[in-house]
């Protein structure tokens, strides 16, 4: 080395502590590393999995609860449970779910619902299940359909060989009735609809409970709108027809027009190579009867209906009413099954036991088979019209079903009774000044209830808006009265009476009670209260026409015009109007009319006068008078 060269400095050693500071940073960053790569892996480990349904596909019905729902989904009940608390609804096992809720929860474990009704769900495990070869014929249900006053319940009537039209207001069927005849040791049952336009949808029930339709056509008369109407609710209801044309006995009858008119109606006669049977008849003289019954037996062969009677009876209400000894009563067509005294029933929103059982002579039955007609006794509630009547073997399931639907009409109800709030007060004014006639409808029976109920909200008008606020079976009650008197409405009664009490509380009230046994004279008599409700219109009945020549002034009275009356007449009761240069300057009333110095009540054409009008003074020679009186007239509808 050189010896002047520069020695470089010796490495001066970091002190002890300094290196102790590193080594203990480098471990503490490995140690948040390996903290963090565990936080990592164990939050991934523990993420929560979404859960799916082991059953894909499920069917829920009303009043389904949570373990029902979680056992149909495949999946834990607390799973379930857990979404409803994240929905913030706090349920149990035994919870009753909502469809829409019951919808929501199965879609969130991927699962697909189909909404099925009590009745369905429990009879179709049971028809999935049925054996083709327990099945056995059933007597055909037959439905007589047509245009009023075509004769089919003369027709029904001949048949049964008694007298059903002469107990009828006005000769209309007004509600459903079931029969059945016998015919070559078979029986066939029939259902008489109401063949008024008023009752469309009684007669539409009436074909989806049926098996054969009887269009009923007067030879002498020929197709109506209700015939037309009658094909197409058969053709909806996929049922054959059987064209009965009565009344061929009538001197002016045309049986091949109405074969015509049919044929031109996609209805084609048999005898023409179609394949509609039509029979000619005469109810009246009972012309062809047997044929038309061997027809329906020949359609029924055919057919080939079958059902089992070895299982639970599953059945339609066609009618309910209020029977003031017997209770609330409902005719019953039953479809499946055996109906049996004793046996526990769902319908609708009733849950009750067959106590008795009468056919429609009033003979008492312990047990009806399928297609068979019969009146029920021991329900709780009258039913609506249309209902299922479905015998049950889970009375705890049942009568869980009927609180459900129970809690679901008082929340419609409360609904409908809501209160107004600033929304509804907006809508009604943006609707403008629309006026309400309030109607409490009682009615005899079920069926005619939901018909009325119908047929007089449709006359509502932009004028007037019909308000049906409350429909029931039976007599008007106090609690009717009660109603109409809170809500300032009408009360009509179908073929019913009011209690006693009901009208002295309707008197004391000034509720008004209407009472009615023909359909189409109730409605006349609403739209006439209808046309009552609206501001009278007031119009203008011209008198006379008079010219003012020259004017006086007398003190205490004022100016007095002399006129000279060109046309009409002049009274003391009419209204004037000045007119000057043909602009109206005053309207107002006569105040004193006079010749000479005489009052008079009327001065007529040709004849000079007298007239001051009240108030008004500002009269000249030269100005028209015209005489004229507002007459009011009830508004129409």
């Amino acid at each position: 080395m050189h010896p002047t060269a520069p020695v470089p400095p010796a490495p001066v050693p970091a002190p002890a502590d300094t290196r102790r500071d590193a080594s203990k940073r480098a471990r503490e960053r490995h140690r948040e590393v390996e903290v963090v790569e565990k936080d990592l892996h164990l939050s991934r480990r523990h993420e929560p999995e979404q859960v799916q349904a082991v059953n894909r596909e499920i069917t829920i019905s009303e009043g389904l609860t949570v373990k029902e729902l979680s056992e149909k989904l495949g999946i834990k009940a607390n799973l379930v449970i857990k979404k409803l608390v994240d929905r913030k609804i706090f349920a149990t096992i035994n919870q009753t779910l909502d469809m829409k809720m019951a919808e929501d929860l199965a879609r969130d474990f991927g699962a697909t619902t189909t909404q099925m009704t009590f009745e369905e769900e429990s009879t179709f495990d049971l028809e999935m299940a049925e054996d083709t070869a327990v099945m056995t014929p059933r007597p055909p249900v037959v439905t007589i359909m047509g245009h009023v006053d075509h004769g089919k319940t003369s027709l029904l009537d001949a048949i049964r060989l008694s007298n059903v039209v002469e107990g009828e207001f006005g000769g209309i069927t007004q509600h459903i009735g079931a029969y059945y005849v016998e015919k070559n040791n078979r029986k066939i049952v029939f259902i008489d609809t109401p063949g008024h336009a008023a009752f469309t949808r009684m007669r539409a029930r009436g074909a989806k409970v049926t098996d054969i339709v009887i269009l009923v056509i007067a030879a002498d008369d020929g197709v109506m709108p209700q015939t037309r109407e009658a094909i197409d609710h058969a053709r909806a209801a996929k049922v054959p027809i059987i064209v009965a044309i009565n009344k061929i006995d009538k001197p002016d009858a045309q049986v091949d027009r109405i074969k015509q008119q049919l044929t031109d109606l996609g209805l084609m006669p048999e005898d023409w190579g179609g394949d509609t049977v039509m029979v000619p008849l005469s109810a009246k003289t009972k012309q062809n009867l047997d044929l038309l019954l061997e027809m329906i037996l020949l359609v029924t062969d055919i057919q080939a209906f079958k059902a089992n009677p070895n299982r639970p009876a599953v059945g339609t209400v066609l009618e309910a009413q209020l029977d003031r000894g017997r209770g609330p009563v409902a005719t019953v067509l039953v479809r499946k099954g055996t109906l049996r005294v004793g046996d526990y029933f769902i319908c609708g929103s009733v849950f009750s036991r067959v106590r008795a059982m009468f056919d429609d002579r009033g003979d008492a039955l312990k047990e009806a088979g399928p297609s068979i007609p019969v009146e029920v006794l021991g329900l709780d509630e009258v039913p609506e019209v249309g209902d299922t009547f479905q015998v049950v073997t889970d009375t705890a399931k049942a009568k869980q079903i009927v609180l459900y639907r129970e809690a679901k009409t008082r929340e419609e109800q409360m609904k409908k009774g809501a209160r107004v709030t600033l929304e509804t007060l907006a809508k009604s004014l943006k609707e403008g000044e629309v006026k309400e006639l309030n109607i409490i409808l009682k009615a005899d029976v079920g069926g005619t209830c939901e018909v009325l109920s119908d047929a007089l909200q449709k006359l509502t008008t932009p004028k007037v808006k019909v308000r049906v606020l409350h429909t029931g079976v039976g007599a008007i009650t106090e609690t009717d009265v009660l109603l109409a008197s809170a809500s300032n409405g009408v009360i009509v009664g179908f073929n019913i009476r009011p209690e006693k009490n009901a009208v002295s509380l309707a008197e004391q009230e000034g509720v008004e009670i209407r009472l009615h046994t023909i359909i189409y004279e109730l409605t006349d008599e609403i739209k006439k209260a209808m046309a009552g409700l609206l501001a009278p219109v007031f119009k203008e009945l011209f008198k006379g026409r008079a010219e003012v020549r020259d004017t006086f002034r007398i003190s205490k009275i004022g100016t007095v015009a002399g006129c000279y009356v060109q046309d009409g007449v002049f009274t003391r009761d009419c209204q004037t109007r000045l007119l000057r240069d043909n602009i109206v300057v005053h309207t107002g009333r006569i105040s004193g009319l006079r010749r000479f110095k005489d009052d008079v009540s009327e001065v007529k054409a040709g004849f000079e006068c007298g007239i001051s009008i009240a108030g008004y003074n500002d009269i000249k020679p030269g100005d028209i008078i015209e005489g004229f009186i507002m007459e009011k007239h009830a508004a129409t509808i």
